[in-house]
């Protein structure tokens, strides 16, 4: 099936029909989902936690059990700010 998406007033609603052979819950679905957008930039933290119906706080918390990351650094700028944090 297709998934399907419209607008209403105020939120934008996507409905995806997954298999029979995947088991996932709607909280799980929205948190992937969520993360993703943060990490692409899409979404802020704020906007991400709203989507899953949790706080900032506890999206944050809860990032890294869905191996997303807070930070939007490559791992040359990560080396980078490291060598300079660490400079005399």
């Amino acid at each position: 099936m297709n998934p399907v998406s419209h607008k209403s007033q105020s939120k934008n609603t996507l409905i995806v029909h997954f298999p029979d052979s995947i088991s996932i819950d709607e909280k799980e679905a929205k948190m992937i989902l969520a993360c993703h957008y943060f990490e692409s930039g899409l979404f802020t933290s704020g906007q991400a936690a709203e989507m899953v119906g949790i706080t900032k706080r506890q999206f944050i918390e809860h990032m890294g059990q869905y191996q997303a990351s807070l930070f939007h650094l490559t791992p040359e700028e990560l080396e980078s700010d490291f060598r300079n944090a660490f400079e005399i």
